[in-house]
């Protein structure tokens, strides 16, 4: 008993000693100058979390206006933009916009035709070497689960990142200069919230990058804001749904177990302690 108790005691500390070091690691990113992103509110969060449907709408006009020069959304169909409240005409509009190759013509050559709903958004480049040598040799991640490859959850609450968080942070944390003391590369920026603080993508928003539709000023957060949530449906679009089905499966179960509780005291509720039970009677 006693060498069971040292060995629990020792994994205990073992464990302890582990959390330390993984604090202690994630306040020495921040001492190097990488910051935690900050926590956004979302209506998303939570057992009711439910998409914010203007927000998704604008999140799209940003990506289409200016992320899609080089950001692909390869994942995401147009015919799926209807969770997003457009409507079969609208969403045929939005399709029609793009072009495809993949069709022949009859002397058996490519040729262009307009998107359809059942086409995915297109790539902005023809290949990975394409598109690493008009960002200087960067490659721009797809859009399609950017959000769910950034999350990290943590068993320490301060230490956990949300997608829609970094890609915010991320947005939003550039400056015009580095801080004095820090040698830039050429070619890189630098950014509070990237890994390194030297990243190779251009400052992408400015305010009134875009006119909203719905009158919402186009300021750099709100941008930010609105293309975040518009990544997380991307990449994950059926949390609305898979929550509203968690909600009606736990209410069937409260119900049914409040059903076996009242059955089981009814079916023994004659039945005395020491007697002999009689099935037939039961």
């Amino acid at each position: 008993m006693t060498m069971m108790r040292n060995i629990k005691i020792k994994g205990l500390l073992a464990a302890i000693l582990g959390m330390t070091a993984i604090t202690s690691g994630a306040n020495g990113a921040t001492a190097e100058g990488v910051l935690h992103p900050e926590r956004n509110e979302y209506t998303t969060t939570g057992i009711f979390g439910k998409w914010d449907i203007p927000s998704l709408q604008r999140g799209l006009q940003v990506y289409v206006e200016v992320c899609s020069a080089c950001h692909s959304l390869d994942l995401v169909a147009f015919r799926t933009l209807e969770d997003l409240g457009y409507n079969e005409d609208e969403i045929k509009a939005i399709a029609v916009e793009y072009e495809y190759n993949d069709a022949l013509d009859d002397d058996g050559e490519p040729m262009f035709r307009p998107g359809i709903p059942a086409d995915y958004f297109p790539a902005p480049f023809a290949n990975e070497k394409a598109a690493r040598a008009a960002n200087g040799g960067a490659l721009p991640p797809d859009f399609s689960t950017l959000v769910k490859a950034r999350e990290h959850l943590s068993f320490l609450p301060w230490n956990s990142v949300y997608g829609e968080d970094y890609v915010v942070a991320l947005m939003t944390g550039y400056h015009d200069e580095a801080p004095e003391g820090v040698e830039m590369t050429p070619g890189l920026y630098y950014n509070d919230y990237f890994a390194g603080n030297q990243i190779a993508m251009a400052p992408p928003l400015f305010d009134d990058m875009v006119e909203y539709a719905d009158g919402t000023p186009a300021t750099i957060h709100q941008m930010a804001y609105d293309v975040a949530n518009f990544m997380a449906w991307a990449s994950d679009p059926t949390m609305q749904e898979r929550k509203e089905m968690g909600l009606n499966v736990m209410l069937f179960m409260i119900v049914f177990v409040i059903l076996l509780y009242f059955t089981n005291k009814r079916v023994w509720k004659k039945v005395k302690k020491g007697d002999d039970i009689d099935p037939s009677k039961l």
